[in-house]
């Protein structure tokens, strides 16, 4: 054979291939690609290219068609079926990437989406890089059975084996129903875009025939549902733009693996700084409220407090933040929001951010102003006593760096479960304003001397002078600090330099634990 036929047939096998990536990138053709343009979406391949560096994707599995037949199958065969895998950088750092292709059978979880998702995920694991899920889809593909079924049973899997190794990151960007919502519920965050993501286990046809129930999709599972009510959805995105922005900004947060430290980023803020008016901005009076979120943003480098789950359990904040440069995970009540107390869903947060945190070595700060639980029949029903739990055992289990700021008040039970010193937590700070007890002050005037008060003369006045006396000889963080329960009582304007010292300090600890498979956490 010459010279010229083996280059032309060389030619014409690279442009079979390049033919072939073409068809490819087209996912379910040109038609589909319009609809879903008409629709305000991007496609699977569009998407994942805005979500990384530019030049930087490399794809896997890009030939992989379905096997089956029957059930109008046999004609619907594309390259890459219904999901784009692969793998490229963020800000420069590494992750996997797939992409629910919506163009192909509606980006329906196959047998070998499941094999082509499965396989990026052992290769993430492998590498010890993050995974981030872009989803489109309308479910399981049906006309494959068993086979899709197994394939969600593998991803679950690998769900689970990879929670607390890699982080995992789900952007939902169309629907989601039936099994599809498991796989995100497994990972560490869920993104919702409002008014074109969904997330329900049943659609309002099936609700409606077995609960007669009338509801549509938006309140059934939409992003406002989620992100408020439930609680499945971290973030609240705007559009498909703003949830691919959250998600790089997340993964600068965020290490690469449970063995490595979040990344560390330089600050032009002065780790000496102190905040003036921090000495002023929180009540002496126990019962006024105000935004802990400008305690937290004076305390930690400008600009910094990254907040998880915003809208949900307002009474409770968490969130990322650096000290120094250093990133740590965000623990605080927020007494502008039922005076900060504790309940059902500000639990469940609170005790899923700090095993998070945990799992990836963040530091946890902790600032405290709670009046305790709160009470009544519909807590007590709801499992308070399960759910609050969960937070003393998050905290207790945790190895990282923990450190506590109490700021006002810090009573009972919900003074203990939030990083108190004797669940070992490594450094606990009370500012003048910190008020430690049992429960407060006037509670426990009138369980103590009410038979008293009633009694008395001018009931009104006693009551005062018991009050004070009380607040006088409990309230106030001194006593705690003279029993060790407090390590220091400090000005607040100097919260910022006590922290990063203090952070400095147990960067290297080293957390020790009993040899077990694991603990009963109460869930």
């Amino acid at each position: 054979m010459g010279a010229d036929s083996k280059k032309t047939e060389q030619e014409s096998l690279l442009s079979e291939l390049l033919e072939i990536r073409r068809k490819a990138q087209l996912g379910g053709g040109e038609s589909r690609i319009q609809t879903q343009h008409e629709k305000g979406k991007k496609t699977a391949r569009e998407r994942v290219l805005a979500l990384l560096d530019e030049g930087t994707f490399q794809e896997v599995d890009s030939l992989m068609e379905h096997r089956h037949r029957g059930f109008g199958l046999e004609d619907r065969r594309f390259p890459g079926d219904s999901v784009v895998v692969g793998f490229g950088k963020i800000d420069g750092r590494m992750v996997a990437v797939f992409s629910q292709d919506f163009t192909v059978i509606g980006g329906s979880f196959s047998e070998v989406q499941g094999q082509k998702v499965a396989k990026i995920m052992d290769l993430a694991l492998d590498a010890g890089v993050p995974v981030i899920g872009l989803m489109d889809s309308v479910g399981a593909r049906i006309q494959e059975g068993v086979y899709g079924l197994a394939a969600y049973s593998e991803l679950f899997w690998r769900n689970t084996q990879a929670s607390g190794v890699v982080p995992q990151i789900s952007v939902m960007l169309g629907p989601c129903a039936g099994g599809s919502v498991y796989s995100p519920g497994l990972t560490d965050f869920v993104i919702m875009t409002r008014g074109i993501s969904h997330m329900f286990i049943t659609g309002p046809k099936v609700i409606k025939s077995v609960t007669h129930e009338e509801v549509d999709f938006e309140s059934l599972g939409g992003a406002a549902v989620h992100s408020t009510k439930s609680g499945v959805a971290h973030f609240a995105a705007d559009s498909e733009e703003d949830a691919l922005r959250l998600t790089r900004q997340l993964i600068g947060y965020l290490p690469s693996n449970n063995a490595e430290p979040p990344p560390y980023q330089p600050s032009g803020d002065d780790p000496g700084r102190q905040d003036r008016d921090l000495n002023t901005l929180v009540p002496v009076d126990p019962e006024q409220a105000y935004d802990m979120v400008q305690v937290i943003e004076r305390v930690v480098d400008r600009g910094s407090f990254f907040q998880v789950q915003e809208g949900f359990a307002p009474n409770a904040l968490v969130g990322f933040a650096r000290l120094h440069g250093q990133a740590v995970g965000l623990i605080a009540n927020q007494p502008d929001q039922l005076a900060g107390v504790l309940d059902i869903d500000s639990s469940d947060k609170i005790s899923r951010f700090v095993r998070f945190c945990d799992a990836f070595n963040f530091p946890l700060v902790t600032f405290v102003d709670t009046p305790g639980f709160l009470p009544g029949v519909q807590q007590e029903h709801g499992g308070i006593i399960r759910h609050g739990a969960k937070i003393v055992y998050a905290y207790a289990e945790a190895t990282v760096p923990k450190i506590a700021v109490i700021v006002r008040k810090a009573y009972g039970g919900a003074y203990i479960v939030l990083s108190s010193k004797y669940i070992r937590t490594d450094l606990v700070y009370a500012w003048p304003t910190a008020e430690i007890a049992v429960m407060g002050a006037d509670g426990a005037v009138d369980l103590l001397y009410g038979k008293e008060i009633s009694a008395a003369e001018d009931p009104a006045a006693v009551r005062k002078d018991l009050v004070s006396s009380y607040r006088e000889k409990f309230s106030k963080p001194y006593r705690a600090a003279a029993s060790g329960h407090v390590d220091e009582v400090i000005l607040p304007a100097e919260t910022r330099p006590r922290l990063i010292a203090a952070l400095e300090l147990l960067k290297n600890k080293q957390g020790s634990s009993r040899p077990k498979k694991h603990g009963n956490m109460p869930v």
